[in-house]
């Protein structure tokens, strides 16, 4: 009876989480979006095209590590996290609660941040490519570089998603260590528990 009890109440408080989540999201990407875009525009037209090839390749790497976070966090299995847990080792319980709130990591990494990069970088890059081209007037270089950015997106996110799988574990890990200490050092808790409480992790 309890029990029964119990589990309507984690699906009812999960319900409210990923309803406030959509939410959360919606400005998530509006509030990434403008940050981002602003950054790169404030910085391609103050700088020359090598710098602003270093800044496209650092947007176009944050796409890919979120998206290699993003399907980490969905295809790892959360069973060895929780004698981690129980043991009180740091980073633990955050990998616990990555799992079980794997939908919405993922949509966060693969979606907001992800398509945010993915959109922003190509706009950098059509950037990039007009300042080529007016200040070279070079439109083979500029043909060059538009395929140069499409394969270093597609293709790092093709070789982002393997390394995903195959250390899913090591991946989850390093990002709920950071989630550790970012908890204990600002007191910043971003994801929900889904009823992952404080001394009810048991071993698994």
């Amino acid at each position: 009876m309890n029990s029964d009890l119990e589990n309507k109440k984690f699906k009812k408080n999960n319900g409210n989480s990923k309803t406030k989540w959509v939410y959360r999201a919606c400005v998530l990407a509006f509030g990434l979006s403008v940050f981002f875009s602003l950054i790169s525009e404030v910085l391609l037209k103050s700088v020359n095209v090598i710098v602003s090839l270093v800044i496209l390749l650092i947007i176009i790497a944050i796409g890919v590590i979120f998206d290699i976070i993003g399907i980490a966090v969905t295809s790892a299995n959360e069973a060895p996290f929780h004698a981690m847990a129980a043991d009180k080792i740091p980073g633990g319980k955050e990998a616990v609660k990555l799992i079980r709130n794997a939908d919405i990591v993922s949509n966060f990494c693969n979606d907001v941040v992800g398509d945010i990069c993915g959109i922003i970088s190509g706009a950098a890059g059509a950037a990039i490519i007009l300042k080529i081209a007016y200040d070279k007037n070079d439109i083979i270089l500029s043909i060059l570089l538009t395929g140069i950015i499409s394969t270093l997106t597609i293709g790092g996110k093709a070789m982002g998603k393997g390394i995903a799988i195959k250390n899913s574990k090591t991946v989850v890990h390093n990002v709920a260590l950071f989630l550790y200490m970012l908890n204990n050092k600002l007191h910043i808790d971003i994801l929900p528990r889904n009823g992952v409480t404080k001394g009810k992790i048991r071993r698994e």
